[in-house]
């Protein structure tokens, strides 16, 4: 009899076999919502749904009907604004942005354009919730919003269902007309409205906002030369070149907010506004000059405060530049026409095709193409800025791909990640090929980056081949994290699009999933009151060095930090070649009173796995140890 002790490296190895793993490590080589603390396997945080409401058609707070955002979350920012110190969360979507305070969200997602007092515009069909809206010449597409105000009831339905403040997704059009879907069913078919009303259009696809999801241009030069016939229409798998999905970057102006679209505008959100007001053009500012009007990403510059956009319309006007950065004069973020008296200025970078994401950092702005990265940094005038081209071969693929922890710039390539603390190096990652294999790369784009200060962890929230849910516009639903402070790697699934860490008056990180609710992470053990299937697996080990010798495993004796209500299960997986057959034994139950667990398991390698699914489950595993006496050579 001998008793052999299960002692493995922190992290999950998933790109060598499970036998080199154990000769290697010995590593483990699966798990999903686990975390590594001191070394050792402990199950992740639950987290909490937070409920919040929307606005009547007055205008007031309707408490009584929880609301989610409308359109996939794609970017975040939090802030406490001294004015009040009432906590603000800006969330902006595909097709909105929003303003949450306290338990109310308000929709400030900016107009495209206005008609006002149309007369008797909605016409109702019996039996039907669409309902036909006839204003001239909208310009609105399918997929656009739009807000209808002082409309009457018409055909049964109510004023109240027509003048949502949370307004319409347009689901048909015509030059002069388009539908709506009512909440409520018409009662007669009708033609009305009211002699006075307004339609609201906000900034969607016919604004520049985008789609949810990048999308293959199928026009001319989307594939390469000589493919397919002369005027044969291109299928979306023969395209090269990919039209960029709806994306935002949220940027905080002392306590204004500053909101630029992908491909789009720039818009500002005035505090002293209240949260009843939308985000305008910054274009129509007093004071305005040379504000670019498309640009690809943006951001605030530290500590000099410049307003820099990355890719935009030249000065001089013309086609974007995607590879063109912009400044504005320094704390003037409207004025953007270089002089002799301001700090306005532009620079082309040369390494690459398009920027893909900017990031300030301590001492300088970190930008990143599709190929390489550039290091900003204010040298004041005449210059304003020098640019220092920092390495190549490491470009981005994700707005929101990039976290700066503490100055250190971690992000994601096309295939590897890298980090950047004074130089450029990859990430030695055990999980690589495995990640990437599985990441679905029509929508690597929408991969976002997280931090979670408390545990040392940065997580790429992704798009994965097991997500067919979506259709053609599936959300993350799995994640990869890297320990910075042990250099491990994890897994899992989990739906989430975009993360806050822990801030000063929120105690806990918050995050919104792709159907727009919002959760507070690493509170209690469940999944908002459902279980958490928690697990880690170890690597194939030996029982003997020359491993010519089959062994049985007659005893298990655990070792853990676990809740008085914890059930942990243990599966003993054997194999007598590192290609052969696996036989399962168990599962074995584990409490916080298990001494030992008495197992029959027989083979010359054995992996491990321990697992829980309730909702009360905390652990975290130590050095486990094995009781294991020869069997026999055969």
């Amino acid at each position: 009899m001998s008793l052999k002790l299960l002692k493995f490296k922190p992290g999950i190895v998933k790109d060598i076999t499970e036998f080199a793993s154990s000769k290697n490590g010995p590593f483990f080589t699966d798990g999903n919502l686990v975390r590594f603390v001191n070394g050792y396997p402990k199950k992740i945080g639950g987290w909490e749904k937070e409920v919040y409401y929307g606005l009547d058609a007055a205008g007031t707070p309707d408490t009584e009907t929880p609301v989610k955002v409308q359109g996939s979350p794609k970017a975040i920012v939090s802030w406490r604004p001294n004015t009040d110190g009432e906590d603000r969360i800006a969330i902006g979507t595909h097709s909105h942005i929003y303003i949450l305070k306290g338990s109310v969200i308000y929709d400030i997602t900016p107009l495209r354009k206005t008609t006002s007092n149309l007369s008797n515009p909605l016409a109702t069909t019996d039996e039907s919730t669409t309902i036909t809206c006839t204003d001239n010449s909208h310009g609105a597409r399918v997929g656009d919003f739009v807000v209808i105000e002082s409309a009457t009831a018409v055909g049964g339905v109510s004023a109240d269902s027509l003048n949502r403040k949370t307004g319409f997704e347009i689901t048909a059009v015509t030059t002069n007309t388009f539908t709506i879907t009512s909440p409520t069913e018409a009662t007669s078919s009708a033609t009305g409205g009211g002699t006075t009303i307004d339609f609201k259009y906000l900034v969607g696809i016919s604004g520049s906002l985008g789609s949810q999801s990048s999308t293959p241009a199928l026009g001319w030069g989307a594939g390469t030369w000589g493919q397919s016939t002369w005027g044969t229409a291109r299928t979306v798998g023969s395209s090269s070149v990919s039209l960029d999905g709806s994306n935002w970057d949220l940027n905080l102006w002392g306590e204004d907010l500053i909101a630029s679209v992908r491909n789009g505008g720039i818009y500002y959100w005035d505090l002293s506004s209240g949260e009843s007001g939308r985000s305008v053009l910054i274009s129509s500012l007093s004071g305005a000059s040379d504000v670019p009007s498309l640009i690809r990403v943006s951001t605030i510059s530290f500590p000099d405060r410049h307003f820099v956009v990355g890719g935009s319309v030249p000065l001089a006007g013309g086609d974007m530049d995607a590879m063109l950065v912009r400044f504005s004069d320094q704390e003037n973020f409207v004025n953007f026409t270089p002089e002799s008296t301001n700090t306005a200025g532009d620079q082309r970078l040369e390494v690459g095709t398009k920027i893909v994401s900017m990031t300030p950092t301590k001492n300088e702005t970190f930008i990143q193409t599709d190929e390489a990265v550039y290091g900003m940094t204010f040298v004041g005038p005449p210059f304003t800025f020098s640019f220092r081209l920092l390495a190549v071969n490491c470009g981005a693929v994700a707005i929101n791909g990039s976290a700066n922890v503490d100055g250190d710039v971690y992000w994601i390539g096309k295939n590897n990640f890298f980090i950047y603390n004074g130089s450029v190096a990859e990430l030695p990652c055990s999980v690589q090929y495995y990640v990437f294999d599985r990441m679905q790369q029509d929508f690597i784009d929408k991969t976002y980056a997280s931090h979670n200060k408390k545990f040392n962890e940065i997580s790429w929230f992704y798009v994965s081949t097991d997500n067919t849910s979506g259709s053609n516009n599936p959300e993350p639903d799995s994640y990869v994290t890297f320990n910075y402070s042990d250099g491990s790697w994890t897994i899992g699934s989990l739906d989430r699009n975009v993360w806050h860490d822990s801030i000063g008056f929120r105690k806990f990180p918050f995050a919104f999933d792709s159907s727009g609710e919002l959760y507070n992470h690493e509170i209690g053990t469940s999944d908002d009151g459902a279980s958490m299937s928690a697990y880690i697996e170890t690597s194939d080990l030996e029982m003997s060095e020359s491993g010519d010798q089959l062994f049985m495993v007659d005893k298990v004796i655990p070792d853990t930090i676990m809740s008085e209500n914890t059930n942990l299960y243990v599966e003993l997986k054997t194999r007598k070649y590192p290609q052969g057959t696996e036989t399962t034994k168990g599962p074995f139950t584990i409490n916080k009173n298990t001494g030992k667990v008495s197992t029959r398991a027989r083979g010359r390698q054995i992996a491990v796995k321990l697992y829980s699914s309730g909702t009360e489950d905390d652990w975290q595993l130590g050095d486990f140890r094995i009781n294991a006496r020869l069997d026999g050579l055969r």
